[in-house]
Parts: structure tokens; C-alpha cells; sequence
């Protein structure tokens, strides 16, 4: 099911130009290139920071939080998208040596399981690929018009 919600949400921006992916329709900073590059971050947080117990240093990007909805103009939609893929990639990796079972200490959640870290991530992305669903939608309606 993470698998399934992963890709439904980079579904989400392929296709889109640039431009399209960038454009803000609501009035936070949310954008469908943003939630996929948050995406990324949440991956390389819950996996690699929280998982493995990777310091910040050793992790494969940025880990900024809130500030991971940006995106830089030198970002292109295939390299956010990439980078999503990178992460999940990692966190496959990772996952794959632990138990459903095995625990680790969050800060805010108290102690946390990887089963849990999982139901967590298939939440996320799938609210996610809900917000950039109806980005998509309104993206789609202006080419009609």
C-alpha cells in the first residue's frame, strides 16, 4: 500500500510543464511539485533519520521540515520526482533490515514502531496525492478553457 500511495502521488505531477507544477492555486505555498519534494523529505525523516538513526549529515537530502515544500528554479519536475524516488528507494533499503515490530524514540510521537512508521507514510502520501489531485484537476480544467 506505501508503494501504491507513492506512486499515486507522483502520478499526480506527470505531465504537467514547469510552469503548471509550480503554480500555486491555493492560498498556502502548496503545489504539486512541492508536495512531492516534501515527500522526499518526509521519506529520508521517517526512514533514514528516525529508522536508521542517521544524523542529518548521512542522510541523502535536504531535512529542512516546513521549508521542504520548496522547491528551487533549478528543480525540474523529473529531478523532484527523482529525488522522491531516491528516497523511497533508501527507505525500502533500510526498512527491509527491521521487524514490523522493532521501535524506535521519536520526539513528539513518544516510541514508534515500523509498522507504524508505515500506516504514517501510506496516511501522508495519501493526503497528498489527494491535495495534488485537485491541483491536477483545477490545472487541467484552466487547458480546457
Amino acid at each position: 500500500m506505501l508503494d501504491h500511495t507513492r506512486g499515486e502521488l507522483i502520478d499526480t505531477v506527470r505531465g504537467l510543464s514547469e510552469t503548471e507544477a509550480r503554480r500555486r492555486l491555493v492560498p498556502s505555498m502548496t503545489t504539486s511539485i512541492g508536495l512531492v519534494k516534501h515527500a522526499a523529505f518526509a521519506e529520508r525523516n521517517w526512514f533514514q533519520r528516525v529508522l536508521a538513526g542517521l544524523p542529518d549529515s548521512e542522510c541523502d537530502g535536504p531535512m529542512v521540515g516546513e521549508a521542504s515544500f520548496v522547491v528551487s528554479e533549478d528543480e525540474s519536475v523529473a529531478d523532484v520526482i527523482a529525488e522522491f524516488e531516491r528516497a523511497s528507494n533508501r527507505a525500502r533499503t533500510i526498512a527491509a533490515d527491521f521487524d514490523l515490530d522493532a521501535t524506535r524514540q521519536h520526539p513528539a510521537f513518544g516510541t514508534v514502531s515500523l509498522r507504524w512508521i508505515y500506516l504514517l507514510m501510506i496516511q501522508e502520501f495519501a493526503r497528498h496525492a489527494g491535495h495534488s489531485d485537485i491541483l491536477r484537476e483545477q490545472t487541467d480544467a484552466t487547458r480546457r478553457t
